[in-house]
């Protein structure tokens, strides 16, 4: 629904009648809204205590969602009895993020109830946009680990695959962006301050998380007490995963943690007010907010203390799901597949080692074969520092036990290596599961293939960089373990419902077959010279430019021509991803335009959005050099109607959303080799924009589908990157390239700094003092002309347009539907498991 009351793209056709849904869904003769008795306005009144008429928005938002998951708990009660009946085998797919957006359209949409919906919304003569904009976005995830995790369980659920997502219940997310003077400023995410309709609360399920320590308060701060044991209480909340056709309805179960008991009456009542209730602040803190601050030992502590307390909450569970329909402990890896999102869920070797010795009685052989034969592990980093490594320190304060059977696990899987390599102790000293040193640590990476039996990487290249560069040595030991699975998104999220006049002309196109099968896209092909499509086509890319500018300035009074070349790079704010040769390109463009401002280029508005890390200092640092760089482009005369660059503060799904439909151009520029895959990539290409990028990640086999030629590839190769990092100079690049040199001169001569001389200063350091370690001035030149070319390009609207078509019919290979198919089929073994 895009207007007050015109409903989203419709997804069922006339012969879906109310009947079939009702029947469907178990609903029986209840009305949706429109009586005293229909779901709707009986939850405005009982929920609410307020007259229909009387309602807010927020009431209204929470009474049509509450609305929709009535609608569909009987299918969602009937897909878990009836897995319960079948006893298939179950995936069960741990992960620290799940990036979910917002559910309210998501879930009409995979439920097929958009007419029901927009009979509804003209009915009560509803806001549906401003509805929809009641619901926060869920603070679950941060990035692309936890957009894949989402898109992940609804094509579980859309495939019919017998699935169940863990996570944790964070209260306040990673945090909310603002950006005041150019500078990142982080305010809390409390987007569980109202009540959220789609969970529900399963006290009775709740699982006992053991410590090897407890907690006192001394001086108002918290302090360990090793050896005094306690232990916390993992409460789940259940979410539902609504599949598309509304046939499967799986479960994403996320845990809170909490306290044993409130407080401690004694305390209470001597007059200790806040000791009375440390274990309580302990529990909650545990849940408190995504990824805390781990550049000091408190924050990495409380996130060694997050990734146990998931992992023992969700073992518990899926051990206990398993028991009640099986018997016998060795049919376990037949029952039951469990997915390692990253190395965050590591501990679950260990934990799940725990309970077949410890609960089970099971041998250590037994226990090893089963605990391998049933997880797997996905890597999803090239870089070094994000495998993780904790101290053992931290495991001998809170979970002893686990500590223990690592030790075996290690001196096991050295005295096999010893066998295997008697003469190689560098070997031995690389692979072993424990880092000696000062400060002796686990490294979780080692741990999460030794303990598994698939290790997948989620891009070809990166696959080949795992196995080749990162882990040889456990690829040469293992390699009938290792395999690539590569990413996808789904297509019902960020094409059906995001783009609702792209996904119209392509229905009328090729049908409505490719919401559930991508491969069709291809269909388009032969369109791509058709003069009527690319018309059409056209004219949709420029429906939702002007839907994006409108929101814009809506939303912050700004304004941005929707009639510019949209030129995106959203993403997290890191040095390899290379927000800064973005803007130090946008430099180059701004000093030609300045040197000759007859130069004929395409108006262009560049557009940033992500978060940066609060602890990444240079990262917040690029934020700031690209607010201002905007401003003063802005402010100069020479410029200001040429190109503009916007930095859209607070990067969520629901921005995503709105602006990769309007892009002209997805910006993938990160060093080659060091992306695993990307996904925002993709969700670009199967909306129509061209890529400017480097040759990594899933860039690479998106430009094989669709052919290099319409792609805008540039600068070295992963290869050439390694190969000439003994040699690289950044300053040979800044002496003998004279746009390089004179725009890295604006930079450190404060030209965008005016009023805050030196402020800069660390990007010169980084770029010529330190190495240029991401190798931008290496690419600066190779990527300005690749721009060049592009803005070429986008001067002939007919052929940017065929290309675009192109693109968007050579995406179907990056549905997350295939990539799930490829991990139930070659690593799981899990199949459909159809609800009837």
């Amino acid at each position: 629904m895009t207007t007050k009351k015109e409903a989203a793209h419709p997804t069922s056709t006339a012969s879906d009648s109310m009947a079939k849904l009702r029947l469907q869904y178990g609903c029986g003769p209840v009305e949706f809204v429109g009586t005293d008795d229909a779901l709707y306005e009986r939850h405005l009144v009982f929920d609410h205590a307020v007259k229909p008429a009387a309602a807010g928005p927020r009431e209204q938002f929470e009474a049509f969602a509450r609305s929709v998951r009535d609608v569909l708990s009987q299918r969602w009660v009937l897909t878990e009895d009836t897995y319960e009946r079948e006893n298939p085998k179950r995936v069960y797919y741990l992960s620290m993020e799940f990036l979910i957006g917002r559910s309210l359209a998501n879930n009409v949409m995979n439920l097929l109830l958009v007419p029901l919906a927009r009979q509804a919304v003209e009915q009560k003569d509803l806001d549906w946009v401003g509805l929809l904009e009641q619901e926060p976005d869920a603070g679950l995830g941060n990035g692309g680990l936890g957009r894949l995790a989402a898109c992940f369980i609804e094509s579980l659920a859309t495939l019919q695959i017998p699935a169940m997502g863990y996570g944790l219940r964070y209260e306040y997310g990673i945090f909310r962006q603002a950006i005041e003077n150019g500078i990142q400023v982080e305010h809390p995410d409390h987007w569980l301050a109202r009540p959220d309709p789609w969970e529900v609360a399963r006290p009775r399920e709740t699982v006992h998380v053991p410590l090897g320590c407890s907690f006192h308060q001394e001086n108002g701060v918290l302090r360990a007490v090793p050896g005094r044991c306690s232990h916390l209480l993992g409460v789940p909340y259940d979410r539902p995963v609504v599949g598309y056709g509304g046939r499967t309805i799986n479960t994403l179960r996320l845990w809170e943690a909490a306290a044993p008991d409130f407080f401690d009456f004694g305390e209470f009542s001597s007059g200790d007010f806040v000791a009375a209730v440390v274990d309580r602040v302990v529990a909650e803190t545990v849940t408190r907010v995504l990824y805390p601050d781990d550049s000091t030992v408190a924050g990495q502590a409380l996130r060694f203390v997050q990734e146990y307390f998931l992992v023992c909450c969700s073992l518990a569970d899926i051990v206990a799901r398993f028991r009640r329909t099986n018997a016998d402990w060795h049919s376990l890896p037949e029952k039951a597949a469990i997915q390692l999102n990253d190395t965050h869920p590591a501990m679950a070797v260990a934990e799940l080692m725990r309970i077949l010795l410890d609960q089970a009685g099971l041998g250590w052989d037994d226990a090893w074969d089963l605990t391998v034969r049933t997880l797997a592990y996905t890597n999803h980093t090239l870089l070094p520092e994000a495998l993780e490594k904790w101290p053992v320190r931290f495991f001998e304060l809170v979970c002893p036990r686990l500590l223990e059977i690592v030790y075996e696990i290690n001196r096991r899987f050295l005295n096999d290596l010893q066998q295997r390599y008697p003469d190689d102790q560098e070997r031995m000293r690389r692979m072993s599961l424990i880092e000696e040193g000062p400060a002796r640590q686990v490294r979780m990476a080692n741990l999460a293939i030794a303990g598994t039996h698939s290790t997948n990487g989620v891009a070809e290249i990166h696959s080949n960089l795992l196995r080749t560069r990162v882990v040889s040595d456990f690829a040469e030991l293992f390699p009938e373990r290792f395999n690539n699975k590569t990413n996808g998104v789904t297509p019902r999220r960020w094409l059906l419902m995001a783009n609702p006049d792209l996904s119209r002309l392509v229905t009328e196109a090729v049908g409505d077959s490719w919401v559930a099968d991508l491969s069709q896209l291809r269909r388009l092909l032969s369109l791509a010279d058709d003069a009527g499509f690319r018309a059409r086509f056209r004219q949709a890319k420029q429906a939702a430019k002007e839907r994006f500018a409108a929101w814009f300035k809506a939303t912050t009074g700004q304004a941005v021509d929707p009639n510019t070349l949209f030129d995106s790079q959203i993403k997290r704010i890191h040095e390899y991803k290379r927000q800064l040769l973005n803007v130090l390109h946008i430099v180059v463009l701004y000093n030609r335009l300045r040197a000759d401002p007859s130069l004929v280029v395409p108006p262009r508005t560049f557009f940033f959005a992500g978060k940066a890390a609060p602890a990444y200092r240079l990262a917040k640092l690029i934020i700031k050099l690209i607010n201002n760089v905007g401003r003063v482009i802005d402010e100069d005369p020479a410029t200001r109607d040429r190109i503009k660059v916007v930095f859209l503060p607070n990067y969520n799904v629901s921005l995503a959303e709105r602006l990769i439909p309007a892009s002209d151009i997805s910006e993938q520029i990160s060093t080659a080799g060091y992306e695993a895959s990307g996904t925002g990539n993709m969700k670009f290409m199967m909306n129509g924009a061209l890529t400017v990028g480097t040759r990594d990640g899933a860039t690479i086999e998106m430009a094989q589908e669709a052919g290099e030629e319409h792609f805008f590839l540039f600068g070295l190769t992963a290869e050439q990157v390694a190969n000439s990092r003994a040699w690289y100079s950044p300053r040979w690049h800044y002496e003998n390239e004279p746009e390089t040199r004179q725009a890295l001169d604006l930079v450190i001569n404060d030209h965008f700094s005016r009023d805050e001389p030196g402020i800069f200063a660390p990007i010169r350091e980084t770029l010529l003092d330190r190495g240029d370690y991401y190798m931008h001035l290496a690419d600066l030149t190779a990527y300005a002309r690749a721009q060049q070319c592009a803005a070429e390009l986008y001067a002939d609207p007919d052929a940017w347009v065929r290309k675009a078509i192109l693109n968007v019919a050579c995406s179907g290979r990056f549905s997350s539907d295939r990539t799930i198919a490829e991990y139930a089929a070659g690593i799981w073994d899990a199949t459909p498991c159809p609800v009837d």
